[in-house]
């Protein structure tokens, strides 16, 4: 039995909107008392003083921009990856392709992701930085760090 490319797209999509759903279950019944985000944890457990607060501020901006630029350039990859998909109807040199600008497009948020969180921590003092440490830490392992 042959696959073609319309239902490779259809699964694709399905497991996106599964993915869209699962995340906005998981939001709505995670513990409310937890900041939502690294930048919330940030600005509202850090205590940090109006210098911090501004330069953060700019740093977000920064990345704000920065972020889009490549979230766009990932939705392109996606959409070249489509067409090969609708092209070659089967996994060929073209999605091959296609697959390897779309993670290298991924390396590149998370890339830029990492580089953001690092410039964060640097605004922080020694005790801000542990507390912010072990978030990140709780963040990315679901383990508080030492």
């Amino acid at each position: 039995m042959k696959i073609g490319a319309f239902q490779i797209v259809l699964a694709i999509l399905l497991a996106v909107a599964a993915g869209c759903i699962g995340a906005f279950a998981a939001n709505e019944w995670r513990d409310t008392n937890q900041p939502q985000t690294l930048h919330d944890f940030v600005h509202e457990q850090l205590d940090l003083t109006a210098s911090q607060s501004a330069r953060l501020n700019r740093l977000e901006t920064r990345f704000a921009v920065e972020r889009k630029e490549l979230d766009l350039s990932l939705g392109a990859a996606n959409a070249r990856l489509a067409a090969a998909m609708e092209e070659e109807h089967e996994y060929g040199p073209k999605v091959a392709a296609a697959i390897d600008d779309v993670h290298a497009r991924m390396g590149d948020l998370q890339k830029a992701t990492v580089q953001h969180v690092f410039a964060m921590r640097a605004l922080l003092n020694p005790q801000q930085q542990a507390r912010f440490d072990r978030h990140v830490a709780l963040s990315l392992t679901g383990e508080p760090g030492e």
